[in-house]
């Protein structure tokens, strides 16, 4: 009875979860992915689970402009500003298709981060992130997560920082 409640409590680590952990682990960065303590597939589950506000979840959105695939990270508290979108990347933007998105991150929807991809993916970071010291995107699982400073996933990802969403209405 206790090897499951173990179980429960921390979820099996997974292939994708692993390759996180790996590409941090290859740069020397010391970071290390945690279990968030419950599932975190959506903002709220994930800082619930975490005990922060929903904008330090860096929320990792799988998209299409035109023909150009790529995530984009940015605060968990915000949306996809149409306007700005397209001004910056001369096209409306598209949610790509779960089955499509794991594809091209070899990471499950509600899992997505910005690390550890099986091939290259172009990575943007909305300036929105730089609100915050710290954020903690997903680490390729719904149950794990990874701290870090904004600064520190562009720099370990190549992205490049975009302003292309607005902060939800807290009302």
């Amino acid at each position: 009875m206790s090897e499951q409640s173990s179980e429960a409590q921390t979820p099996e680590r997974t292939e994708s979860l692993e390759r996180v952990q790996a590409f941090l682990d290859v740069r020397g960065t010391g970071l290390r992915v945690f279990p968030l303590g419950g599932k975190g597939a959506t903002v709220q589950e994930a800082a619930g689970a975490l005990g922060i506000e929903p904008g330090q979840i860096a929320k990792t959105l799988a998209l299409r402009a035109g023909d150009h695939r790529f995530i984009l990270v940015t605060r968990g508290d915000s949306r996809l500003d149409n306007h700005k979108f397209r001004d910056r990347f001369a096209a409306k933007a598209h949610m790509l298709p779960a089955e499509e998105a794991e594809e091209l991150t070899g990471q499950p929807v509600g899992g997505m981060g910005p690390f550890g991809h099986p091939g290259h993916v172009d990575v943007y970071c909305d300036e929105s992130l730089r609100d915050y010291d710290v954020v903690f995107p997903a680490a390729g699982s719904p149950y794990y997560g990874v701290r870090v400073a904004p600064g520190q996933i562009a720099e370990l990802t190549g992205a490049t920082w975009v302003d292309v969403t607005r902060r939800l209405s807290t009302e």
